[in-house]
């Protein structure tokens, strides 16, 4: 029988079994073979005696992706393309030109290396394949912004800090971006294009993952808009930065959704699915009775962590509850933290006083917000004066209390994995011991 002592084991059982089961490198090599000049993706079957081949990975999982492909495909059978990534190997000789770029908001970076890895993809014809390997992050990493750099930063922050979802943020940005709805597929055309996709959105959306950098999206101008005055973002603004997001705007209506001309297949190869599974049947191995609730958990962080302390109370005994999804967090204060942690604060606040449970809140690629850290594990104990949390909590400062309460003694809360180079949304995984 599980033994709430055993639970940071237990946690970190379940977590490793999880972020394993989005490998990105497995997911690849599943999904694509090559047997003599024929290349297979997917359900597709290329030539490649007729035509070149390139890829373009672009994500978090960026690296792992490109290693894959190239292993299967051969770098003899490369003819050009790149990798765009948040972080790349130290010392590390990679098959094919690495780039880093700048996330959550884009820079010079990123700006740089997309152009980069478009000057590669010229003089295109109907015979070439453009294989793209697409994961979370790619909006920020791979961008090319009909706004000045400046404004578009400060637009991105805005939305990021607004509580505004994934959804709602890549509205903005597929109308305000040439290489985003579509954009990539339009710039390679007349080439073919097969996109292998690990999602990091809700619901497995196309056009969400990356802003569909190869999904052609049906959405106006208009609705950018709405989105900006929902959450008041142009009000916030100087007068001329809300003029030139607004001008901008309106002659991108007649050109900047129209459909791609040349053949496009988008495939989901990994997602919060397969990762939810994973840890449910990881926690039954462990001897607890598991449930897997859903994977598709959305709202603001703290009143889902909220809702996974009510979740704890009510937890059949040695029971594992999992949850899939991303929360959003609006910005009040100007601590440190993420989304995971701030759920996990949250979720300790709610969960005060409650003994032999655990509530555990995790980013499966390791980078939670601007803390460092991959998320927290909580339990009754977390919180011995709400006052205190409740200030962290509402200054968006998760991160330091639960530093702090570590190096006091009363941890481990932090979990640090480092980029686990995959990305496939969060997880929450509900431990009741009693």
């Amino acid at each position: 029988m599980p033994n709430f002592a055993q639970h940071p084991d237990h946690i970190q059982t379940i977590l490793a079994a999880a972020v394993q089961t989005a490998d990105p490198h497995t997911a690849v090599c599943t999904h694509l073979h090559k047997q003599g000049n024929q290349l297979t993706v997917g359900p597709h079957t290329v030539d490649l005696a007729n035509g070149r081949l390139l890829i373009l990975s672009l994500g978090k999982a960026a690296v792992p992706m490109a290693l894959a492909a190239v292993e299967v495909v051969g770098e003899t059978a490369v003819s050009g393309g790149g990798i765009l990534a948040k972080h790349l190997p130290k010392a590390s000789q990679l098959p094919l030109p690495a780039y880093e770029g700048n996330h959550p908001v884009p820079g010079e970076k990123s700006l740089a290396a997309t152009q980069k890895l478009l000057n590669t993809c010229q003089n295109l014809t109907q015979n070439d394949l453009v294989l793209c390997l697409i994961s979370g992050g790619a909006s920020a990493l791979f961008t090319q912004p009909h706004l000045p750099l400046p404004i578009w930063q400060q637009l991105t922050q805005a939305l990021l800090a607004s509580g505004c979802t994934i959804q709602e943020l890549n509205t903005v940005r597929r109308q305000l971006d040439s290489v985003k709805a579509g954009g990539l597929a339009r710039l390679v055309a007349p080439a073919q294009v097969v996109s292998l996709i690990l999602s990091d959105v809700v619901g497995n959306e196309l056009a969400s993952i990356g802003s569909g950098p190869t999904v052609a999206s049906p959405e106006t101008p208009a609705e950018a808009l709405a989105v900006l005055q929902r959450y008041g973002l142009l009000v916030g603004m100087e007068t001329a930065v809300s003029q030139t997001i607004q001008t901008t705007l309106q002659p991108l209506a007649q050109t900047h959704n129209r459909p791609p001309t040349n053949i496009i297949d988008n495939l989901i190869i990994g997602s919060i699915q397969q990762s939810a599974q994973a840890a449910a049947a990881t926690a039954r191995q462990l001897g607890f009775h598991t449930r897997l609730l859903t994977t598709k958990l959305e709202g603001e962080a703290r009143e889902v962590g909220q809702f996974a302390a009510a979740l704890a109370k009510d937890a059949p005994p040695q029971s594992a509850t999992v949850l899939g999804g991303e929360t959003t967090v609006t910005l009040r204060g100007n601590g440190v933290g993420g989304r995971n942690l701030e759920t996990a604060l949250a979720a300790a606040i709610g969960l005060a006083g409650w003994p032999q449970r655990t509530i555990t809140s995790f980013a499966t690629d390791g980078d939670d917000g601007t803390s460092g850290a991959a998320g927290a594990t909580i339990t009754g104990q977390t919180v011995p004066h709400a006052q205190t949390a409740l200030a962290h909590l509402n200054n968006n400062d998760s991160y330091t209390y639960f530093a702090q309460q570590d190096a006091a003694g009363n941890g481990p809360h932090l979990i640090k994995t480092g980029p686990t180079g995959t990305n496939v949304n969060d997880l929450i995984v509900i431990l009741n011991y009693t």
